[in-house]
């Protein structure tokens, strides 16, 4: 498979993504939003510009395209998108394209255990659009990340203001992966035949143990607050029932997240202790 059509590019994960691909010699194309976007993408070999919420600005998109790699989704609902609206929509009508180019491979990115959690607003599209790929008559791939190191940042932000709140023990335990080792494994699987992977970085931390981390980069002493497990249930009750989806969303999925253990194959270089020292230094500006 040699020419790749990268929907997402412009996001966080997508941006490493094009440089991976491009650093081993494929030929990509990106699909973006407007001829502001296309500007961020010099180096690529082919750009579309369209709307991928719009099916009729998709056409002919795959054409000539080997493989699909689809990293499209959001976090926060806005610009009157749901979930259901990008997550599995946008992601279907890219899906329909590529089957009528007859492309040989999809790859699409979800999340870590979305399956187990249907129940979460943002995890019913995510699993929606799973169910079609597997159904699609044409090969895939699910890769199932942990949460991303830009994800990590809310630590960080807490641990400056000298105090960090956790719900339970802080025990619970992640592996969370920088965008350009998640970036590299996506390009490594590529050609296997293998149709799902969860994966995360190479190290495996418990909540508390993060928070540590991003003290000791902003060097400075933190006081770690670990909240009884019952008001994270009461707080995600209170607001599904009296907040609307387009806030609780985002909220529902963090409180959900944070209260279990999440650990992928261990994979990578890049760790999350490095990450947040690079954050911390005001010369820092990560690309």
């Amino acid at each position: 498979m040699k020419r790749i059509l990268v929907a997402g590019a412009t996001g966080y994960l997508g941006g490493f993504l094009v440089q991976e691909l491009k650093k081993q010699g494929y030929w990509v194309r990106v699909l973006v939003r407007n001829h502001q976007q296309a500007t961020k993408f010099a180096d690529v070999d082919d750009i579309f510009i369209g709307e991928i919420t719009k099916p009729e600005q998709l056409s002919l998109i795959a054409q000539n395209i080997d493989c699909v790699i689809s990293t499209v989704g959001i976090t926060r609902q806005k610009e009157g998108l749901t979930y259901m609206d990008v997550d599995y929509q946008a992601n279907a009508n890219l899906l329909e394209e590529a089957i009528k180019s007859k492309v040989n491979k999809f790859i699409y990115i979800s999340a870590i255990d979305g399956e187990k959690h249907r129940n979460l607003k943002i995890f019913q599209a995510k699993e929606r659009f799973v169910d079609k790929l597997k159904q699609a008559n044409l090969a895939y791939c699910i890769v199932r990340p942990n949460g991303y190191f830009s994800d990590m940042g809310d630590f960080l932000q807490m641990a400056a203001s000298g105090k960090v709140y956790l719900f339970g023990d802080g025990e619970q335990k992640i592996n969370p992966i920088s965008g350009k080792d998640l970036a590299q494994f996506i390009v490594e699987k590529m050609t296997t035949n293998i149709n799902e992977f969860t994966v995360g970085g190479p190290d495996i931390l418990s909540l508390n143990q993060i928070c540590e981390l991003a003290g000791s980069a902003l060097d400075k002493k933190i006081k770690i607050i670990h909240l009884p497990d019952t008001l994270r249930k009461i707080t995600i009750f209170t607001l599904r029932h009296f907040t609307s989806q387009k806030f609780y969303g985002p909220l529902e999925f963090f409180l959900t997240f944070m209260a279990n253990s999440h650990i992928g194959m261990c994979y990578g270089h890049d760790h999350l202790s490095n990450y947040y020292i690079e954050l911390a230094d005001p010369t820092y500006k990560r690309k």
